[in-house]
């Protein structure tokens, strides 16, 4: 058995890119930068923060949503898996490791951090690849006991 998943919460570094394939395949791509804290080790010598940037990639119906409510310095927390894929260009052989998402969910913007301990603020989206309705919940809810 192998898995293949990744989660991050992180910040956009920069606005998506569109590319538009048919009317009903679109591609996002856009930047995430996650930091671990700083921190001074037993020995007295101070180890700095460490920024990782991730190259984030999501299909069809996330895509269009990414497009619309993703900006730059937004706080997202992203489930999805990794992928890498190469090319050849002028002869040299270059590779690319992504993150396809397939969940997004939006934490706030990048005008100020959110107190962790208030309760969340309503309305904000979570999306996923094949279910993208709003907290996950599916508009039909002819399924629930109650």
């Amino acid at each position: 058995m192998s898995i293949n998943h990744v989660t991050l919460l992180g910040r956009v570094g920069k606005d998506p890119e569109i590319k538009q394939f048919d009317s009903d395949n679109s591609k996002a791509s856009f930047s995430l930068a996650t930091s671990e804290r700083g921190y001074t080790a037993k020995n007295g010598t101070l180890v700095p923060e460490r920024t990782e940037w991730h190259n984030i990639v999501c299909w069809k119906g996330l895509a269009t949503l990414a497009d619309k409510y993703i900006r730059k310095g937004n706080h997202l927390y992203i489930e999805g898996k990794i992928t890498t894929r190469s090319w050849e260009k002028d002869g040299t052989k270059h590779y690319m490791t992504e993150i396809v998402a397939d969940k997004i969910e939006l934490l706030g913007g990048k005008e100020k951090e959110r107190d962790p301990f208030e309760d969340p603020p309503q309305g904000e989206p979570v999306w996923k690849e094949k279910n993208w309705e709003s907290k996950g919940i599916n508009a039909d809810d002819s399924d629930l006991p109650f």
